[in-house]
């Protein structure tokens, strides 16, 4: 009699486990992404730190785009962005009557973009980029000229 008793403990405790473990299973599997790109962004991650340098290049290129270019002469350019052997990535067309605060945010983004790619060890192409030699306006739109 003490045998079965014991036998039966012993049956009831691991069907108890089981039952416990497959339901925690369910549940956890229900909180878990299907994919990895479904993460949440970590803010210490190069991920979001490039989505975050990616947001400030749109909004420098946004405010730009609301100013219609009419006369040449009234825009220039500026060096953007960092290579990560030297050297811009590129340049931009901007209207001189934002050169003040335009020019701060360009600084920003190139600074931001330079420590991305020293923390990130990120490399790049090391062809220079050689700056335009002037802006011309083409339907409503600064374009850079390049001799």
């Amino acid at each position: 009699m003490l045998k079965s008793v014991k036998y039966f403990s012993a049956a009831m405790l691991c069907s108890t486990l089981i039952f416990v473990s497959c339901g925690t299973a369910k549940e956890a599997a229900t909180n878990l992404p299907k994919d990895i790109s479904e993460r949440p962004a970590d803010e210490d991650s190069q991920k979001y730190e490039q989505a975050q340098i990616d947001k400030i290049k749109a909004s420098i290129e946004a405010e730009i785009a609301k100013e219609k270019c009419t006369n040449a002469s009234d825009w220039t350019f500026a060096p953007m962005g960092a290579k990560a052997c030297g050297g811009p990535q590129f340049y931009i067309a901007y209207p001189k009557k934002l050169e003040t605060t335009i020019l701060t945010k360009i600084n920003d983004y190139t600074e931001k973009v330079k420590t991305f790619n020293q923390k990130y060890q990120v490399v790049s192409d090391c062809m220079m980029i050689m700056p335009p030699t002037a802006v011309k306006c083409v339907n409503g739109k600064a374009e850079l000229v390049n001799s």
